[in-house]
């Protein structure tokens, strides 16, 4: 069998073990390993698997993940998330739709510390989620805006989805770090006018809450002094050049950790078990890494992303509208497969087809985090979906799918604006030298 038709195969078998919810790193590492061991020779793949997980896992470049993910674990077992929602709910609850306004600024401000999608979903969804039922909240438009929301997660930084770009394209993490913040601000307007326009368009979904005086909602303002400050501390660091990105995700971990001490969150059995979830996160992505690494070698053997980067470089059509194309196998890629495994295995292969086409590097980083966004709520792959699924298990799973149709729009828009202004996500690279 020729190495296309091979790597066809080998594309179909991925999916159906996908379809199965066999792990996604253990699926891509058992089909890269047998279809590269097909094209070349048994002993050939055993020395690629070999090989692929040393380099993988002793890349120190790849440290910084883990330090940021623990970091994440450190905030939410420090109760942060809690009293950023709280924050934010004193202040907008009292609006039509502000217990959804409130989850989404949370969802925002949490992403500022933590660096996952799921992360910040889950969070901020076993806080918001109980408040929404109890105002009698539309179920599809509740669970729809947490899990959107969420998405927050891996655009404003830190972000793992920016870190493991960064060290695929060897670009700055820092840069791309400082990237996400602008255009995490619109998205996260952008979710705050769907939410106004779906109250406008239906009131009853979103009853106001109760109402707070002036002081109350200064007071809650302090809520969100201690993310204000790990944030500036870790991403201004970066942006100074005072951390490496493995030190920054550190002292970023280090800081969640004082602060859970000194408001005396965090006992023994908190500081494990969240230690615990950060080490079990940081083996999944680890895992992720190399297993679409194995697979990454399967389909360069077999040719197939050289006959697909050829394709789209040479279609009649101008740079932005082949930009169009590559966010479109995306989109479609993303309601398959896990947000993380997707850019692993496409950036190696799309990157220098755009750079080619004269796009900036730091801004197609940006780009690629807005699409993974919309795969990690898109069915039947949904990530967040499943997370707050997991959370209000009483509310069926296609009402939650429909509650984010809107907010994917709101990421499509936010897409598009990007494209027409790629200076949005430039502007603060650019300041650093």
């Amino acid at each position: 069998m020729d190495p296309v038709n091979t790597g066809i195969i080998g594309i179909v078998l991925l999916v159906f073990l996908f379809l199965l919810r066999m792990p996604v790193a253990f699926a891509m590492a058992f089909v890269g390993f047998l279809g590269f061991s097909y094209l070349s020779s048994f002993h050939a793949g055993i020395k690629i698997l070999a090989r692929d997980f040393f380099e993988q896992f002793s890349n120190f470049p790849i440290s910084a993940i883990p330090m940021f993910i623990l970091m994440g674990s450190f905030a939410f077992a420090s109760g942060i998330g809690k009293r950023l929602y709280d924050a934010a709910y004193t202040i907008l609850g009292n609006l039509r739709g502000g217990l959804t306004m409130a989850t989404v600024v949370a969802c925002g401000f949490f992403a500022a510390i933590c660096g996952s999608t799921a992360a910040t979903a889950a969070t901020i969804g076993k806080i918001a989620l109980p408040e929404m039922k109890k105002y009698h909240y539309d179920d599809a438009f509740a669970t729809g805006c947490v899990a959107s929301a969420g998405t927050l997660g891996i655009l404003i930084p830190p972000s793992t989805i920016f870190l493991v770009y960064g060290i695929i394209t060897e670009q700055s993490i820092g840069k791309l770090f400082i990237a996400g913040i602008i255009p995490g601000i619109i998205l996260t307007f952008l979710f705050l006018i769907v939410v106004g326009l779906m109250c406008w368009r239906n009131p009853a979904c979103a009853p106001a809450g109760a109402s707070t005086n002036f002081k109350a909602k200064g007071k809650a303002l302090v809520g969100i002094f201690e993310a204000l400050i790990l944030f500036g501390l870790v991403i201004g660091g970066l942006f100074l050049g005072w951390f490496t990105p493995t030190q920054a995700g550190g002292i970023g971990a280090a800081g969640a950790l004082v602060i859970g001490l000194v408001r005396r969150e965090l006992n023994w059995r908190v500081f494990i078990e969240s230690t615990r979830d950060g080490l079990r996160t940081s083996c999944m992505v680890l895992c992720v890494i190399t297993g679409a690494t194995v697979f990454g070698h399967f389909m360069a053997v077999s040719t197939i992303p050289f006959i697909l980067a050829d394709w789209v470089e040479r279609l009649p059509l101008p740079p932005m509208a082949i930009m169009g194309v590559i966010i479109f196998i995306y989109l479609i890629g993303g309601c398959f497969m896990d947000s993380m495994a997707l850019v692993v295995l496409t950036v190696p292969v799309l990157y220098p087809v755009v750079v080619r086409l004269g796009f900036d590097p730091i801004w197609f980083g940006v780009i690629i985090v807005l699409v993974a966004e919309m795969g990690v709520i898109t069915p039947p792959v949904g990530v967040n979906v499943y997370v707050i699924k997991g959370i209000a298990p009483e509310v069926p799973l296609e009402k939650i799918f429909k509650g984010i149709f809107p907010f994917l729009v709101a990421i499509i828009i936010n897409a598009l604006i990007l494209m027409a202004f790629p200076k949005l996500a430039l502007i603060l690279p650019g300041l650093i030298k």
